[in-house]
This record gives C-alpha cells, sequence and structure tokens, in this order.
C-alpha cells in the first residue's frame, strides 16, 4: 500500500527534525521545506497527501503559500502559528485551511487532527445511505461527491462537503454547534466555533446566490444550523 505522503513547511530545523522523525515513525512519507516558495515548488513535483504549513515563513508569508496551493488544489492543509491570535486561524481558515495548530503542540494533538483531516478525504457513505439528493439547483451525487448548482460542478473541500452532508442527512433537525462539529471534525472539536463558522461562510460562497441571505444552508441564532426547504 503507498504511503500517504506529507509535506512540512517550516523554518524551524527543530520543528521539521521533530515532526518529520515522528510522523515517519507512525508510517507517513513526509518531504520538508523551509520558505513558501520552496514548499509551491515541492508541492507541484511531489503532489502530498496532505499540507502542514508555518505561517511565519521567510519568504513569503504562510498565508501566501496558502492562498497560491488553493488555486491550484483541493489538497488538505493544517497552519501552524506561534500566535495564539484568533485573527490569523480565522484569516488561514478563510483562505482555504482545513485546520490549524499552535506553537507549541504536541505530536499527539498533531497526529489527531491529522487523522481527523485524513477520515474527511477517504470517507466513503454506507451502503445504506441515500445515493442522490436535489433541492431546487442543488443537485448531489452521494457516491461520487459531485455536487453541481444550477447545472454547474461546485468544488467543495472535504470538509465542505462533509458539512452539506450533514446538514442534508439531518434536514428535519436543527444541528447545535457541537454536535455537527463532532460529526464533522471529531468529538475533540466540540467547542470550536471559530473553525465551524468559517466553513459554514465558505459553503454559502459556493452554494448561495447571496451568502449574506442563505437560502440552502440557514443559521438558528446562538444554536446552531439547518438546511433550507424547497419553498
Amino acid at each position: 500500500m503507498e504511503k500517504t505522503t506529507i509535506l512540512l513547511v517550516d523554518d524551524e530545523p527543530k520543528i521539521i527534525r521533530f515532526v518529520k522523525t515522528a510522523l515517519e515513525l507512525g508510517g507517513y512519507k513526509t518531504v520538508a521545506a523551509a520558505s513558501g516558495r520552496e514548499a509551491i515548488s515541492l508541492f507541484q513535483s511531489e503532489q502530498p497527501n496532505l499540507v502542514i504549513l508555518d505561517l511565519g515563513l521567510p519568504d513569503i508569508d504562510g498565508f501566501e503559500a496558502l492562498r497560491e496551493i488553493r488555486s491550484i488544489s483541493d489538497t488538505p492543509v493544517i497552519i501552524l502559528t506561534a500566535r495564539d491570535e484568533e485573527a490569523d486561524k480565522v484569516r488561514g481558515l478563510e483562505l482555504g485551511a482545513d485546520d490549524y495548530l499552535t506553537k507549541p503542540f504536541g505530536i499527539r494533538e498533531l497526529e489527531a487532527r491529522l487523522q481527523a483531516v485524513l477520515r474527511r478525504l477517504t470517507w466513503s457513505p454506507p451502503s445504506g445511505d441515500m445515493t442522490e439528493f436535489k433541492m431546487r439547483d442543488l443537485e448531489i451525487d452521494f457516491r461520487r461527491h459531485f455536487v453541481r448548482m444550477k447545472g454547474e460542478e461546485v468544488h467543495l473541500t472535504p470538509t465542505e462537503y462533509e458539512l452539506l452532508r450533514a446538514l442534508i442527512q439531518n434536514s428535519e433537525q436543527v444541528l447545535l454547534h457541537g454536535e455537527l462539529l463532532a460529526r464533522v471534525w471529531g468529538e475533540e472539536y466540540r467547542n470550536d466555533l471559530a473553525i465551524l463558522r468559517v466553513n459554514i461562510s465558505r459553503l454559502r460562497q459556493k452554494l448561495e446566490n447571496d451568502p449574506r441571505d442563505p437560502k440552502y444552508v440557514l443559521t438558528v441564532p446562538g444554536i446552531g444550523y439547518t438546511l433550507g426547504t424547497n419553498d
């Protein structure tokens, strides 16, 4: 079986050695870059399954590197930051990151987040699940992970797709913030409202005619989210 390849991007040699050693012991293949430009070059040549990207890089910053990666691929990205600031996390998520970690972090925390992202990437529906869904202009083929809006294909990240699937599977009810986080990200994410809100916003940008007045992904203030109706 081919190993999962992870691209590590950080200008601190100690961090690279620490993460590289731990992940390779865990059975992953790793490649490493110490700058944003090197990271983009390696991303194109190695085609990794996942990227762990530090935001503080010596040439272009991690935000710009993330923007360039997202312009060509939906490969999952976990961002690293030494600043425990909500604004950095939110900005990275808005640019398309799938998750984040704040330095310093433990290898168990990193592995848990990495595995959660990879689970969403490889998930396939149980045989008893619905295979197709249609609501107004929205059509989904769950067997192929194919989403179409007004006849045009919509490219969703694995996380955005899982959010939409969870809402559709529970279309007759409101999903509480914590419940939706646990379903899509895992139990350890139950209190991470920032990652939920940013991904809901990104999903609306791709599905709604007017994201400020959504018809498909509805907010129940202070409680959670629910799917719109065919009305």
